[in-house]
């Protein structure tokens, strides 16, 4: 709150006690010398298509001019109901000060002060490699002003930008832009982040791309989705009808298979999936035998079976499970990459069977705690975090509609043979309703990986996943369950989370923190990778889900660290004052 009470001082004219926020506003990005598109796109989470939308001035993506603006395009969220902004997360460099990263990295458009405030580490010793918070204001404008103007800029002033330049940029008057920016003082000059209404910005900035054309490209699209939207759901209610009665299904093709409840009723297209027959997973599964069972999930069994020449997992599901079945069926059969588990094929005769890839090596938890197993190494460890977070980052980013999969835990993430991890279950996904990453639905998932605003409230967005995947880290440091048991002959447990917060949080964890890697691998770790993966893990599981980073900023920060050829002497590192700090605040 602290925080909040100085933000809101810093800004004298911020909305105070805010409600909703909106679905866009402009961060206006001072291209300075070695910047460029990708640099920009990493630190703001935003992909290069998406901020080349907003700037059709920029002619070569490949080549932007130092001097310039960007127009990089943000979700302005009301954050803890208080104050309207966005919150990104930054993945920290070598020599990063408060200061640099403020002026620097995000061009003036936020503060040193506040950048600290908003973060644990002292100003002397920022650690390298971690995540910290900064925050950008916004604005959604102000009827109390005008109705007219629904879509701002974040506008830092550079030295020698007067106000009425910045008026003509904007097509608008410098006494509308005071208006909106009650109490700023415009004879100070530079160093002043201002709200700008965008309508101007379109004739030199955004070249052509009106407010009204967004508007009507953000209705057109939505309308189509709608549509299309409607009629899946129109067709999967007739498939979920045709479960529930037990019907039959219409026959198949090589690619693209077309599910028919009757003749009458128009059915779901199930792009590269084989539709199997009853006839064909028994024989491939012995009658589903307890010799060929290899898993029990919430939803049903698993068997191994050999398929057409390929080993398969085929997921039994009885009739109940219809929902859970057309979750799978859906996201599947839509999203297709590397570490996602592939669906190969279903089945709809007598009970709900998925067929899908089989992955050799069984899941992360057996891997951590079976004693059969043999430890995983540290370097396998972060690459299995790695290729889940990839994993993830597809299904919240570059999917339409954006999928949550609100069941992610170490049981869930497959290993091959070759120690790569592939994300499973999606029975419990969720998509998102057009234009909104924040909904309420009933409780589901796994407990010990659920945040607190998914178990008290039932709001669910992709944060949800992202809280999760921090426990994750947690059990690749430690080899815990995400529940501990801390008495075994009362039975009394705590979470993993408050486990690692309880270490994290002390002046001087080290000592502590070695006691909770895990025992089975030896020395064979660098220190400083587990500070740093500690680190990414309590970024995650932060109590305010608008703190924590994106799946994508966690792929940047693990591919740091996966790609780091630092051979730490651990011995050496218990007087390594920059590690002193990094897994201190300090």
């Amino acid at each position: 709150m602290i925080i909040l009470l100085f933000f809101l001082t810093l800004f004298v004219h911020v909305e105070a006690n805010c409600k909703t926020g909106c679905g866009l506003a402009f961060a206006s990005y001072y291209v300075w010398q070695g910047s460029n598109l990708t640099y920009i796109s990493t630190i703001f989470n935003k992909r290069i298509p998406e901020i080349l939308v907003y700037n059709r001035h920029v002619s070569n993506p490949d080549e932007i001019y130092t001097g310039t603006r960007i127009n990089v395009p943000f979700s302005c969220d009301c954050l803890n109901g208080d104050f309207l902004g966005h919150t990104f997360g930054y993945v920290t460099q070598l020599g990063d000060t408060y200061g640099k990263i403020a002026s620097n990295a995000y061009a003036n458009l936020t503060t040193e002060d506040w950048v600290r405030r908003a973060n644990v580490y002292d100003d002397t010793v920022i650690p390298d490699h971690v995540i910290i918070n900064v925050t950008v204001n916004c604005s959604c404008g102000d009827r109390r002003v005008s109705n007219d103007y629904g879509l701002f800029s974040t506008y830092p002033i550079r030295p020698g930008e007067r106000l009425s330049v910045v008026a003509a940029e904007a097509n608008v008057s410098a006494e509308l832009i005071r208006r909106y920016n009650p109490g700023v003082d415009f004879t100070a000059g530079s160093g002043l982040n201002i709200f700008v209404p965008a309508k101007g910005i379109s004739s030199r900035v955004i070249a052509g791309i009106s407010i009204a054309g967004v508007a009507g490209a953000f209705l057109l699209g939505f309308f189509i989705y709608a549509g299309v939207y409607r009629r899946r759901n129109v067709a999967e209610a007739s498939l979920d009808l045709n479960i529930q009665h037990g019907r039959g299904i219409s026959k198949k093709n090589s690619e693209t298979t077309a599910l028919f409840s009757s003749p009458d009723l128009t059915g779901i297209t199930v792009d590269k999936s084989v539709e199997f027959s009853y006839e064909e997973l028994a024989k491939a599964t012995d009658d589903f035998s307890i010799a060929n069972k290899i898993g029990q999930g919430g939803f049903g069994s698993v068997y191994l079976a050999e398929l057409r020449g390929e080993k398969a997992a085929i997921k039994k599901m009885d009739m109940q499970a219809s929902k859970q079945f057309l979750a799978e069926l859906k996201v599947l059969t839509h999203v297709h990459h590397l570490n996602l588990v592939r669906l190969i094929g279903y089945c709809v005769e007598g009970s709900l069977f998925l067929v899908y890839e089989f992955i050799e090596n069984g899941n992360l938890s057996q891997h951590l705690r079976k004693r059969d197993r043999d430890p995983l190494p540290w370097s396998a460890r972060v690459q299995i975090a790695l290729d889940s977070a990839r994993g993830l980052e597809y299904i919240h980013e570059h999917t339409v509609p954006v999928y949550i999969h609100r069941d992610i835990k170490s049981a869930n993430i497959l290993i091959d043979n070759n120690f790569r991890a592939k994300v499973a279950d999606f029975g419990l996904t969720k998509l998102t309703e057009f234009g909104n990453t924040s909904m309420q639905t009933r409780l589901v998932g796994t407990f010990g990986y659920m945040p607190p605003e998914y178990a008290q409230y039932g709001d669910v967005s992709p944060k949800v996943d992202v809280y999760a995947f921090g426990v994750v880290l947690y059990e690749l440091i430690s080899a815990r369950e995400a529940v501990v048991k801390t008495n075994e002959e009362v039975t009394e447990s705590t979470g993993l989370v408050a486990l690692f917060e309880g270490v994290l949080n002390q002046p001087d964890p080290r000592e502590d923190l070695r006691k909770l890697v895990d025992p089975r691998l030896g020395n064979d770790y660098s220190f400083d990778a587990i500070c740093k993966m500690a680190r990414l893990a309590q970024s995650c599981t932060l109590e305010n889900p608008h703190l924590r980073p994106s799946m994508r900023t966690l792929v940047v920060a693990l591919m740091t660290l996966s790609s780091s050829t630092e051979d730490s002497d651990v011995g050496s590192l218990h007087d390594n004052k920059a590690l002193i700090s990094l897994v201190s605040g300090r």
